[in-house]
């Protein structure tokens, strides 16, 4: 067989020395009961503490563990770009380092997401053991919105275990702050059989969170980012073509207002250049153009890297 690992833990982390070694014997002790192969995927997001020291130990006493370090920290999303990419697994769980996630809820999860053929399913820490003002609340707003914006039900975007089908995490481009989205993401990609699954929050034993609360305005923009692209990425003229003709018309709609109010009305008033309307009139023809000008050239570029796919699967399919 060519990949005899069945599934494939990948597990971002930073500042997490102390967890490492009790969630290792954790995530082994499952393993032991399940008896499904494995590997563990730990990628050190630039961490300043022994996080990378004690990876290298553990690795050293256990072939399934693999280790990814980054130079400097580059972010969650990028560390879990790093793990996709390395992971040959038939099944991906994703779950944080820092002992809130449990490895125990593993084997339910791919149980679930097997037997109700999900392309990913989510965990949703219904009950949290975390800060009702600074975490908690702030996670709902954020979680309301995720749903009504996506389309997608999930109670807890942002919970960190999950786990996909190796196709799902193959086709998708996690990056930037995008890992809260990643069922976003894949249902965009076409992975959208998505499931969900009560899981325990553990408290944090060792250290602090990672993230501060400019985490939510930022994820509230990425947010408006991925419903934005989704809509309109694919005819960019929708938008900027229509919001461009409103500009124009309306700035149009001005510019023959002063010319025969000028020319009928108020010969002998001030300079049509010194109304504050042919200002306004002004602004709006040029955003207009703009904004007319940027969805042509959106539409041309897409149809250019549609042109270059149909190439590519012509010359593939010639070739075989």
């Amino acid at each position: 067989m060519q990949n005899s690992i069945e599934i494939s833990l990948v597990i971002p982390l930073l500042n997490e020395e102390e967890s490492l070694v009790p969630l290792h014997q954790w995530i082994s002790d499952v393993f032991e009961k399940d008896n499904h192969s494995h590997e563990v995927i730990f990628v050190d997001d630039g961490s300043t503490d022994n996080s990378w020291d004690t990876i290298c130990s553990l690795a050293k006493t256990n072939s399934n563990i693999k280790g990814i370090q980054f130079i400097r920290n580059y972010g969650k999303s990028q560390a879990l770009h790093a793990g996709f990419k390395l992971a040959q697994g038939k099944y991906v769980v994703t779950l944080d380092a820092d002992l809130q996630d449990s490895p125990d809820e593993i084997p339910g999860l791919i149980n679930q997401l097997v037997e109700q053929k999900l392309d990913l399913i989510s965990g949703w820490k219904k009950k949290r053991y975390d800060s009702i003002l600074f975490k908690n609340l702030p996670s709902k707003l954020f979680n309301f919105a995720a749903r009504k914006v996506s389309g997608i039900h999930l109670h807890d975007f942002n919970c960190g275990l999950k786990v996909y089908r190796k196709e799902v995490i193959k086709n998708i481009d996690v990056h930037g702050e995008m890992h809260r989205y990643i069922p976003v993401l894949a249902a965009n990609n076409g992975f959208n059989r998505i499931g969900e699954q009560v899981v325990q929050h553990q408290a944090r034993q060792y250290g602090n969170t990672k993230f501060g609360p400019d985490r939510f305005f930022k994820g509230f923009l990425d947010l408006i980012t991925l419903w934005f692209v989704d809509r309109f990425a694919k005819q960019p003229m929708h938008f900027f073509g229509l919001w461009g003709t409103i500009m124009l018309l309306v700035g149009l709609g001005f510019t023959l207002f002063l010319g025969i109010d000028k020319l009928f009305f108020n010969i002998q008033a001030r300079l049509i250049t010194e109304r504050p309307e042919f200002f306004i009139a002004l602004t709006l023809m040029l955003l207009g153009s703009q904004f007319f000008i940027a969805g042509f050239l959106g539409e041309i570029i897409l149809r250019n890297q549609r042109k270059i796919k149909r190439y590519n699967i012509k010359t593939q399919t010639s070739s075989t």
